[in-house]
């Protein structure tokens, strides 16, 4: 019999993705002890090594994810200049490990619930108990106790092992009055990906397909021409399985799409029209990275609509801005253009009601299993917006622990300290400033003269970033190099917390290569040509922030290299009579750097 190891916890996460990592990292960040259960060896999901899919977000200027994606990214530019997928599987792997809050099972298969039904809170009809993984390095089952769970395993796992209501395939008109060209609901989707890679020598290198491979021809690239010099190539229309069962027949599907990626590899070396003689197959990925499955059921089901008018909700938690990208279920033998191209007005806001169960009164989700039709999934799906789903639902889980709540005691009680921690977190809530105390909006903020500095209150605003949202394209002070900034007390006051917020080049225009290049954290094809990646030269490298008491003794909080954009630094003095900033130097090395926000509570 195999062994089995019971935990008890905060709160449960199932799924390594971004999203689930991000959940994982706020919630323990927020004081949450959290398992995290992930199926794979590595974590990232389908932006790990095993699938390679790039992160894609928000489009649009400002409009780039900010929170725990930034760090990530901005993490990988500092340690990872060739944008090597090995580095990155660690970089992910590392963001984990630095949580001791966090207790991480790889390779572990969440497998079955153990669920109370029962007239609980606020109409729910169950919860859960416990949830069961086995994990195949050790041969051993986990079972694990939480307070709360939050399904990011993109299948929507949690759903038929505790029957959480979900939705599957696409809406019909009549169910949301939505702009869709299904007029009746079907059990059709978007289809999965095995992506690949090339990458390009300095010699010719021959490539033999295998016989199982799919025979195409020019004919069959007639709506995606294959062109492995471009940085936007990464074959995501080498796609199939739309028309299938999204997760019972995924196998087969991976064996198509394995022979499809194959196939194509052949076209482009030996068809003669690709120019691709000295390129190698690099990558092939043998787990198919899916788009669409399951959707859970929460309190509120999110529609093209919402998307594409920018619903204000009062209860926003995230954001979106990637188009309404809807792939036909056919995929690659679809006859026509392989997709629709919707823009909304990006960015357009998530609630946090479609990021709990309806009818389970433990359950968060986060990633593209959330609650929402097929049409605002193509577009809330990319995994820059999952991860801000999953920093979301971690942070109100932290919540959770804190309040002795269930998910939607954070919507009835605690909605504001919520969206305040995501703020204080750099998560960005369009058009919402980040709430800043009066003291600090009253007080000055000297010079090394003793001088208001001109310009001071954009740095106080709580705006964190230049954005139409705010109705301005500018945000904060330049500030000379070596010069302090300082707010100076009469009598001492307290303190809890000082904000600051720089320069990361959120539209990466100081980045070296092309458009793709500079928007995504990795790369699909290599070229010898390709550049080596660095740091966002807008943004500080080192400062020094100073608080000084009524003894006269100061505290110091120096960083140097920093690779973060945002720092929310808990003072928690009564005493304080100085609050010194100093900016030492950027990764540029220009004389003077961004400052956005310099504030205090």
């Amino acid at each position: 019999m195999l062994q089995k190891q019971i935990l008890h916890t905060d709160l449960c996460v199932i799924g390594g993705g971004l999203a689930g990592m991000c959940a994982a990292i706020a919630a323990a960040r927020g004081g949450a002890r959290v398992v995290l259960m992930h199926e794979r060896p590595v974590l990232g999901g389908n932006a790990s090594s095993e699938i390679r899919m790039w992160i894609s977000g928000a489009l649009g200027p400002n409009n780039r994810e900010t929170g725990i994606v930034e760090e990530i990214e901005l993490e990988n530019f500092r340690r990872n200049p060739t944008k090597n997928y090995f580095l990155w599987d660690t970089i992910l792997y590392e963001f984990v490990l630095r949580e001791k809050n966090i207790q991480l099972l790889l390779n572990c298969t969440c497998m079955d619930a153990e669920t109370e039904e029962g007239a609980f809170p606020y109409g729910r009809d169950r919860r859960i108990i416990s949830v069961t993984g086995y994990q195949m390095t050790t041969q051993k089952f986990y079972e694990v106790h939480a307070v709360n769970y939050a399904d990011c395993s993109g299948d929507s796992i949690l759903a038929p092992l505790t029957g959480a209501h979900y939705r599957e395939g696409r809406e019909g008109k009549d169910e949301f009055d939505e702009p869709t060209y299904v007029e009746v609901h079907d059990d059709l989707h978007m289809g999965m990906s095995c992506l690949m890679q090339g990458r390009e020598t300095p010699q010719k290198i021959p490539f033999t397909a295998p016989e199982w491979a799919m025979k195409l021809t020019e004919e069959d690239f007639n709506h995606c021409n294959p062109d492995v010099y471009t940085e936007s190539e990464n074959f995501w229309y080498l796609e199939l399985g739309g028309n299938r069962d999204a997760i019972g027949d995924t196998e087969e599907v991976a064996h198509e799409l394995i022979s499809l990626s194959l196939g194509t590899w052949d076209h482009i070396k030996n068809s003669g029209h690709h120019n691709a003689d000295n390129w190698e197959l690099d990558f092939l990925s043998f787990l198919p990275g899916k788009r669409e499955s399951r959707r859970m059921v929460g309190e509120y089901t999110i529609t093209a609509n919402d998307v594409l008018q920018n619903t204000p909700f009062d209860d926003a938690v995230a954001y979106g801005g990637w188009p309404i990208d809807d792939h036909f279920p056919a995929g690659f033998f679809h006859h026509g253009q392989p997709n629709t191209n919707i823009c909304p007005s990006a960015p357009y806001s998530v609630p946090y009601r479609a990021l709990y169960s309806a009818n389970v009164s433990n359950l968060f989700f986060a990633g593209r299993n959330i609650s929402m039709t097929h049409m605002a999934m193509s577009s809330i799906r990319v995994m820059a917006t999952c991860a801000l789903l999953g920093q979301a639902v971690g942070t109100a889980a932290a919540l959770c622990t804190q309040h002795s709540a269930v998910p939607h005691d954070i919507f009835l009680s605690y909605l504001t300290e919520l969206q305040d921690n995501l703020q204080a977190a750099d998560c960005f809530l369009p058009a919402k400033r980040r709430t800043v105390g009066e003291l600090c909006r009253e007080t000055p903020i000297l010079d090394e003269t003793g001088h208001p500095i001109q310009g001071q209150e954009l740095l106080k605003d709580g705006c964190d970033r230049p954005n139409a949202s705010y109705g301005t394209d500018t945000c904060g002070c330049t500030v000379p190099n070596g010069r302090a900034l300082e707010y100076r007390f009469d009598t001492p006051q307290a303190v809890d917390t000082v904000h600051l917020t720089f320069n990361s080049d959120l539209n990466r225009d100081t980045l070296p290569g092309g458009q793709v290049e500079r928007q995504r954290s990795m790369r699909a094809n290599v070229r010898l040509d390709a550049p080596l990646m660095y740091m966002p030269l807008t943004l500080c490298r080192a400062f020094l922030l100073e608080v000084c008491t009524a003894d006269g003794a100061c505290r110091e909080y120096p960083v140097r290299d920093n690779a973060c954009r945002a720092y929310h630094i808990p003072v928690g003095r009564e005493d304080v009579t100085v609050i010194r900033l100093t900016l030492l130097e950027n990764w540029g090395g220009s004389g003077e750097t961004d400052l956005y926000s310099f504030d205090f509570r």
